[in-house]
């Protein structure tokens, strides 16, 4: 993997099911020409991973933060970084 490529690991808390959180993720990750993945989970929250350049990486992680209008974000954390190689952006099924 390159070095300017950055993958992050993401955990997003709130009401981020049943909003749109998903799909707005998604169509953000592609505009910003990020690579990854993005799922629900049963705990009620939802986890991701999104691979690009640092600066896409960063404007998508504040972009969590703020979420589609429906949603309520309470946290985003960084579970982790690391490599990996992805081929375009997928909505996962929930674990």
């Amino acid at each position: 993997m390159s070095e300017n490529i950055r993958t992050v690991h993401l955990r997003i808390e709130g009401r981020v099911q049943g909003v749109g959180y998903r799909a707005f993720v998604e169509q953000q990750a592609i505009r910003l020409g990020l690579s990854g993945w993005v799922r629900n989970r049963h705990d009620g929250a939802v986890e991701a991973v999104l691979q690009g350049i640092p600066g896409a990486v960063e404007a998508m992680i504040a972009l969590c933060r703020c979420g589609p209008a429906a949603s309520r974000v309470d946290r985003v954390e960084v579970v982790g970084e690391g490599v990996g190689a992805f081929d375009g952006f997928e909505v996962r099924p929930t674990i």
